[in-house]
């Protein structure tokens, strides 16, 4: 008799979601900083068109009950809200850890006591570039004082500090003086993000990207000062995916364990998944967060297995890159089902390794297109 073989086993269906432990609450993309790298969408959403206080606090009611513990109040510069006090106050009364996520602009000392006594808990604070004139010519605007300012009235108010530095071509050089500003300022965490390419960065990446050259340079600066601040600050590496040629593990997974809630109420798996989604994507105005993270097809269509094309169904890496990024796949290709084209075995890698090597050598004429809209 024949020996029978079981046939492969199928690729696995969409699991059941886990709760969400964690909410990106964009309260607006209006933003006193026009900075080329940012990945709010090239279409940004206007004040009118905002949620308002009360919806705000509806949807971080919904989201405690859904399991959420931390909310990063987000932007474009939330701090543009006359009501952010009350959303932070909502947070909390929701039992919600609440970080502001702010460019420092506009942050003074009353106002740092009314949203520390509404229950705020930490801060992260993006800088550009240690020279002030280097963070104006990124950002579009002048703020470098503000910032230094603002790390001082956080550090007084005894909140933890986070600095976050978007990494690309204008400042991967000066990283170790970001460090040591790190240092200076007295953050507890310094993120090292290399640019991730959505939205106005994807329209500037010419001008971002970087030389591989100067990724390597940063990658060993980085691993000698986790050697030398062990214990006393912690530095966090986001993998520059296009030079690196290996696909993130985008948010854990597409609507795995964080969503996004935009300016206007779309909810979203991933802060970059607004391109993506377009007119699909569920809207909090219309819609219960609950359904829409256990039930939307936005929030199901790429969880587990079975949407995945080959190489990704067969690879032994599926379930720890999951893929890779959706947005990256359909932000280069227009199909956010294919392979994300950072990884080396995608089909359409060829892509962004001619992209990578045209970055090589002296930086392009490129001039940034300043990020504007949303006021």
């Amino acid at each position: 008799m024949a020996e029978v073989t079981a046939p492969p086993p199928g690729p696995a269906p969409a699991p059941v979601p886990d709760p969400p432990w964690a909410l990106l609450a964009e309260l607006t993309h209006a933003c006193p900083l026009r900075c080329a790298y940012c990945s709010n969408p090239v279409k940004l959403v206007g004040r009118s068109g905002e949620l308002t206080g009360d919806e705000w606090a509806d949807v971080l009611a919904q989201a405690a009950d859904l399991g959420v513990v931390q909310t990063h109040l987000s932007g474009g510069e939330p701090l543009l809200r006359r009501d952010l006090t009350r959303i932070v106050a909502a947070a909390d009364g929701a039992g919600i850890h609440t970080q502001l996520v702010t460019s420092g602009v506009g942050l003074h000392a009353d106002r740092l006591a009314e949203l520390v006594a509404a229950g705020l808990r930490s801060v992260q604070l993006s800088v550009q570039h240690t020279d002030p004139a280097r963070a104006l010519e990124i950002a579009g605007a002048r703020a470098f004082d503000a910032k230094r300012r603002a790390a001082e009235l956080v550090r007084a108010a005894g909140l933890p500090l986070g600095l976050n530095a978007v990494l690309h071509r204008a400042n991967l050089d000066a990283l170790d003086d970001l460090v040591e500003l790190g240092l200076a300022w007295g953050a507890d965490r310094v993120e090292l993000a290399n640019t991730q390419f959505y939205g106005w960065a994807l329209r500037n990446r010419a001008a971002l990207l970087p030389d591989p050259g100067q990724v390597a340079r940063a990658r060993a600066a980085v691993e000698r000062w986790r050697r030398r601040l062990a214990g006393r600050m912690e530095l966090v590496w986001v993998l520059p995916d296009y030079v690196d040629a290996v696909a993130k593990p985008c948010m854990g997974g597409w609507g795995a364990v964080s969503l996004t809630v935009a300016p206007d109420g779309s909810a979203l798996p991933c802060p970059a998944a607004a391109d993506l989604l377009g007119p699909a994507a569920p809207n909090v105005r219309d819609h219960r967060l609950a359904w829409i993270w256990r039930e939307s097809e936005a929030f199901n269509r790429y969880r587990g297995e079975a949407w995945m094309p080959e190489p990704c169904r067969s690879c032994e890496l599926r379930a720890v890159d999951f893929g890779g990024c959706r947005c990256q796949a359909h932000a280069l290709t227009g199909d956010a089902a294919r392979t994300d084209p950072v990884c080396r075995r995608s089909p359409d890698h060829g892509t962004v390794r001619a992209l990578v090597d045209a970055a090589r050598g002296p930086a392009p004429g490129a001039a940034y297109a300043y990020r504007e809209g949303g006021s």
